[in-house]
């Protein structure tokens, strides 16, 4: 009977796509190919502006994890332990415990989301003080009054001639003070 379930593998963090493309060689070697169904590292996209231009970049959910999909034999175990820069499974005792189909769903539908709508790696909060880098308010200071992160924008209260103003910016068009 073949169960192949979701587990989650410690690895050093920095080097996961490393350690997948390792496992992933490994148990083709072995002829294990058909215990080890899919190895991910869990990542999103994050935008992030640097020197003026706007970028994408990806960052992992869970930096120093991976998630496999696997039927647990000794063999698949004793593979995935004895790969180089993995440390173990996660779970308690000897015996690896596997997620549940729950959370695996919830983990790939994050992933996938995230993916697709790339998130600010800024975050901001109501109240917090910034100021404005670009754009016809470029150099005015102002106050975080509401925030938008599913369009990217602020509503920021800017001070012009005395008067609060409400003014709506993009993110990358901001900076924190």
């Amino acid at each position: 009977m073949t169960d192949h379930k979701w587990y989650v593998i410690h690895t050093q963090t920095g080097i996961e796509s490393r350690v997948k493309a390792n496992l992933e060689s490994r148990a083709e070697l072995a002829g294990m190919k058909h215990l080890i169904h899919q190895v991910l590292v869990p990542t999103e996209k994050v935008s992030e502006v640097r020197s003026g231009k706007k970028r994408i970049s990806e960052r992992k959910f869970f930096p120093g994890y991976i998630l496999v999909q696997m039927d647990l034999t000794d063999d698949s175990w004793y593979l995935v332990k004895n790969t180089p820069g993995i440390s173990g499974f996660v779970g308690s005792g000897k015996n690896p415990i596997p997620l549940s189909d729950q959370d695996v769903s919830q983990i790939l539908n994050q992933q996938e989301e995230k993916t697709t709508k790339p998130k600010p790696k800024v975050e901001f909060s109501i109240g917090e003080n910034v100021r404005v880098k670009e754009g016809a308010f470029a150099n005015f200071n102002g106050t975080i009054e509401e925030i938008n992160p599913d369009r990217g924008k602020l509503k920021v209260m800017v001070t012009i001639f005395g008067r609060s103003t409400p003014v709506e910016l993009e993110y990358w068009q901001v900076e924190k003070i």
